[in-house]
């Protein structure tokens, strides 16, 4: 179980980190419109079992592995659950659906910019947080 689990989060901040080192910079050249067009059509297709897996999968085996009340094995519940988990929950969740709340389409370009610049901020912070705290988390589990 402790392979799977080091399998799940290595993937879980591997990802977070190739897309703060690969994406992110890559949406700071495109127009606001295809910006939040591509925001609105990842947020869909990121809903998926495969994403699902690699996730949430974590969270079920570290509690049960932290079950024994070890210190260390809680800190890595607890940094997985408050950190990938609970900021993506918290925080990027909440922006995502305000943005998939917008009809694009209706939008003029100045209210394109504004909420850009709002969204892309805030989410951008909370992804970069859930980055860190996930690759912690990896390293915790590694050891």
């Amino acid at each position: 179980m402790e392979l799977i689990t080091l399998v799940l989060i290595g993937l879980n901040a591997g990802f977070f980190f190739a897309w703060s080192v690969t994406v992110l910079p890559g949406t700071k050249a495109v127009s606001d419109k295809t910006y939040l067009e591509t925001m609105q059509n990842v947020n869909k297709k990121i809903i998926n079992p495969v994403f699902f897996v690699m996730f949430f999968g974590p969270a079920p085996l570290l509690i049960y592995s932290a079950i024994d009340l070890d210190p260390f094995k809680v800190a890595t519940a607890v940094a997985y659950l408050i950190g990938p988990l609970g900021i993506t929950i918290a925080k990027n969740v909440p922006l995502n659906d305000t943005l998939e709340a917008k009809d694009l389409t209706q939008m003029s370009a100045a209210e394109e910019k504004e909420f850009r610049e709002n969204y892309e901020s805030k989410w951008n912070f909370w992804h970069y947080a859930r980055t860190v705290i996930s690759m912690i988390s990896f390293i915790l589990v590694a050891l």
